[in-house]
């Protein structure tokens, strides 16, 4: 299964989902392959999306769980809340290994040392930098928390 494109996958293990009746990964599966669809239709022309391309479908996906989660159990509904996750579990298995917290230093530094920023007004062009080089592997948020930290001097 090397050749076949993460699309393909995720419809393959729709089937394998459907066949063994569960309803959560089958259900998760639907939706995410809905937002592909509808990413490729997007715009004037319809396209096939990329591997890369599906990749961040899928992390927006992940990233829209996360955050109804929170915000279900904040509103003191676990039941929701435990929903979310369990489709987060679902869609966190077709992303690439998150980087830990020392890994992503190491990238946020290379990135700073080759943009040569010297403070915050610099941030966006290392944030740029550290994203091409974190390709999904992080979180945003947590990316640029860390580019803030060794921009300001720590």
């Amino acid at each position: 299964m090397t050749d076949t494109t993460l699309k393909a996958r995720l419809q393959h293990d729709l089937h394998d989902a459907m066949r063994a009746r569960d309803k959560v990964r089958s259900g998760t599966l639907r939706m995410t392959l809905t937002a592909i669809t509808n990413a490729e239709v997007a715009g004037d022309e319809a396209r096939e999306l990329t591997d890369d391309e599906v990749l961040k479908v899928v992390a927006r996906e992940a990233k829209k769980r996360k955050e109804s989660a929170t915000a279900y159990a904040q509103a003191g509904r676990p039941e929701l809340a435990a929903t979310e996750e369990a489709e987060l579990v679902v869609l966190e298995g077709y992303l690439p290994a998150q980087l830990a917290d020392d890994e992503l230093l190491d990238v946020v530094e290379r990135a700073v040392a080759s943009t040569g920023a010297t403070g915050m007004p610099q941030m966006g062009l290392v944030m740029k930098a550290a994203q091409a080089e974190v390709a999904g592997r992080a979180d945003g948020g947590r990316v640029a928390a860390v580019v803030k930290q060794v921009l300001s001097g720590r």
